[in-house]
């Protein structure tokens, strides 16, 4: 018989549904692998809609009418506000979260520890990278799906390197012709002469050669389509911006640059603390940091 939840996760759980209905709450997120007893879950969707962000692949919840609202989570160790920054995301590209909603968000550190943190969330008032988050999936200039596999990639690089070696990239996404225009190619671009359908992103069989071309220098420059149209691109748009946290590197610079003259955005691995950082407007929107538990 499996095993029910702990008292932290029914305080926690009983809690976000106290204050989701004081705060007339939209959603209550739940950031959760654990889905061996969804008594509580069930008695939550009497008066709440749930969102849950998941790690495990075998989602069927007995009772509970949320199949449209499960989120796919990669499977990497984030952070407790990792995985609310990821599944925020996520659920703006897949049109579950809109401007205007608040959500009550519960997380815990993954696999180990039981729920325990609570954020209460507003979007389209907060001031940091979720109104930005949302701000960039509405402009248009990068498609949803495009980005979500980028971004798992990505996550996937910064969570388990080339041959067990952390690895720092970029890829940059949209806006191929301009920015083509405003980089240089640093090698012999491994890309060219394939065809499209053999170079696109979303194509699973292509992760491995990223992978293996994450060890070049330079740039990844991926087209709205998915195609990744070049490696080992070297990014001439150079920004001195302020708002850049001190301690950041060449690739923070060129990332800022990039996005600070195109419609492009920029995803970054940083090869010293494995964490992924999102450019859009010559700014940081998201930053995802890897649990110390992984």
């Amino acid at each position: 018989m499996p095993p029910k939840l702990n008292n932290t996760d029914k305080i926690i759980l009983n809690s976000a549904i106290s204050i989701a209905t004081k705060l007339k709450a939209n959603f209550i997120l739940i950031c959760s692998d654990n889905q061996e007893d969804f008594e509580l879950y069930k008695e939550a969707t009497k008066k709440h809609k749930l969102i849950l962000a998941t790690r495990q692949k075998d989602t069927h919840i007995k009772g509970l009418d949320i199949s449209k609202n499960v989120l796919s989570l990669p499977n990497i160790g984030f952070n407790r506000i990792g995985q609310v920054k990821l599944a925020i995301i996520k659920g703006i590209s897949a049109g579950i979260i809109k401007k205007g909603d608040k959500l009550v968000c519960i997380s815990g550190v993954p696999k180990t520890s039981p729920l325990d943190n609570i954020i209460v969330l507003d979007i389209g008032k907060e001031s940091e990278v979720f109104t930005s988050a949302e701000m960039m999936m509405e402009s248009g200039k990068t498609n949803p799906i495009l980005f979500e596999a980028t971004l798992n990639l990505a996550l996937e690089l910064a969570s388990q390197g080339r041959e067990g070696k952390p690895v720092g990239t970029i890829f940059v996404i949209g806006d191929h012709e301009k920015v083509m225009q405003l980089s240089r190619q640093m090698i012999i671009n491994p890309f060219r002469g394939y065809s499209d359908d053999e170079c696109n992103i979303l194509d699973q069989n292509l992760r491995e050669t990223i992978r293996e071309f994450s060890a070049l220098d330079g740039a990844f420059i991926i087209r709205e389509d998915g195609t990744v149209i070049s490696a080992g691109r070297h990014l001439n748009a150079a920004l001195e911006s302020d708002d850049l946290p001190r301690g950041l590197g060449s690739r923070h610079v060129a990332a800022a640059g990039i996005t600070s003259v195109t419609d492009a955005t920029a995803v970054i691995i940083s090869e010293s603390t494995g964490a992924v950082r999102i450019f859009k407007n010559g700014q940081i929107i998201m930053e995802l940091e890897k649990s110390a538990k992984q």
